[in-house]
């Protein structure tokens, strides 16, 4: 027999490659983790039949020549199969998007590619070879895409998730029904916790990170914790969130976390607690340990290691066109229309800042024929500004607070660089690098 496996505790991405694996090696036997995420639970059930999974007590004594493991090349993740299993002579076939430097399972040929989901990859080798998906299939993987790419919000999607989407959606997917499995909070439970949760939240900085942190007792493990987490996630506009939940009866604990800035990588961060996923959205089990001892321990790991996050100073521009406050009217706005700006810092001979001149404030001085006054006769004297170790959600929230496109940044009264919607707009594109 020849099988195909995903990681353990199985979601929709895993799934939703496993569905399309069975398109590329046709004959082989999809076998299902003893465990199925919470968020892909609706979908398994719904298409049990149809997926003709084997369970873990129908392979004993069955020998498996090769295997073909999706979504993980992790051991610890596939240890469930790789130990009740017979082995024959058959290889080992990875197919894996996370970016992690190295995978552990001896003797195995890794695929990789960097995109947002696992089944984009498996969808890529379908569409390179020209197979036709059935509607259901192209159903379930459009599930996954989505599942995995946060709706292609999170920063890891790339222009091949849209084209693996597109082919399901060519193929019949059912967007009405992806939508229906996407729905986050299904069972009442989830509902109650997740109004719990919002009024157990704790927010600190940590190195300029805006994070928002939980720690929750529960009698014992509850399903679904992970999409109660991201429905709190999506309604708090924080930078990242940790949430820690004690489970008296097991004696364990779980790290859940998401995060929105690449400088939060949580893969990284959760790797010490044993636990991993993907930049955006990674988990931590921890066996035999007290909920406060954990939540204290991934305080201390995120003050100390979390890596600072970017300042106004790392951003901001530095080649300045600036207005002197003794130029007339008429040589402030040649020099704007010669710089395509709408406005321009005022400073005067020391390169102190005195003002903001716009072409709304020259068209004041145009409307009354005075093109020859002084600029200074004419600015705004009342300047927001920014200092260079403002955080970049503090300029964000200035700019958005004051209706501002410009942000001078001053060390004292002294004009040192200005933060553009440009300049704030590519960070976050990350189409500069940081200034160090």
């Amino acid at each position: 027999m020849n099988i195909i496996v995903g990681h353990t505790n199985m979601d929709m991405d895993c799934i939703g490659s496993m569905v399309l694996a069975r398109y590329l090696y046709p004959g082989y036997q999809l076998v299902r983790s003893r465990l199925i995420h919470p968020v892909a639970r609706n979908l398994f059930n719904l298409y049990q039949n149809h997926l003709d999974m084997v369970t873990l007590k129908e392979l004993k004594g069955v020998q498996v020549d090769t295997i073909v493991i999706v979504d993980t090349r992790t051991y610890r993740r596939v240890k469930e199969y790789l130990d009740v299993i017979e082995r024959g002579t058959g290889d080992i076939i990875i197919y894996d998007h996370h970016q992690e430097k190295t995978g552990d399972i001896q003797g195995a040929v890794l695929h990789q590619i960097d995109v947002g989901s696992n089944t984009t990859f498996l969808a890529l080798e379908v569409i390179h070879r020209g197979i036709h998906i059935n509607e259901t299939d192209a159903t379930i993987a459009l599930a996954g895409i989505y599942a995995d790419t946060g709706n292609f919000t999170h920063e890891n999607v790339k222009d091949q998730d849209f084209q693996a989407a597109s082919y399901m959606l060519k193929h019949g997917a059912s967007m009405k029904l992806v939508k229906s499995f996407l729905n986050a909070l299904k069972d009442k439970h989830q509902i109650t916790l997740f109004h719990d949760l919002l009024n157990r939240l704790y927010y600190a900085d940590f190195n300029g990170h805006f994070i928002i942190m939980s720690y929750m007792e529960l009698e014992q493990q509850a399903g679904g914790l992970g999409a109660v987490v991201e429905k709190v996630f999506d309604v708090e506009n924080a930078d990242a969130i940790f949430s820690v939940f004690a489970f008296k009866k097991e004696n364990n604990v779980i790290i859940i976390g998401r995060s929105q800035k690449e400088r939060i990588n949580l893969n990284d961060i959760l790797g010490k607690f044993d636990g991993g996923g993907h930049p955006n959205a990674a988990s931590a089990l921890l066996k035999g340990r007290s909920g406060p001892e954990v939540f204290r321990s991934l305080e201390e790991h995120l003050r100390t290691e979390l890596l600072p996050a970017a300042r106004a100073g790392q951003i901001m521009s530095t080649d300045l066109d600036v207005i002197h406050q003794d130029w007339d009217l008429l040589k402030a706005s040649m020099v704007l229309e010669s710089i395509n700006h709408t406005g321009a810092p005022v400073v005067d001979k020391d390169n102190t800042l005195v003002g903001f001149m716009t072409l709304k404030d020259i068209m004041k001085g145009r409307k009354v024929n005075q093109m020859h006054a002084p600029v200074k006769a004419y600015m705004s004297r009342k300047v927001i500004t920014g200092s260079e170790g403002a955080t970049i959600r503090e300029v964000a929230d200035i700019m958005y607070k004051n209706h501002i496109g410009h942000l001078p940044i001053v060390r004292g009264d002294r004009l040192i660089g200005i933060v553009t919607r440009t300049d704030y707009l590519n960070h976050l594109d990350r189409k500069i690098a940081l200034k160090v």
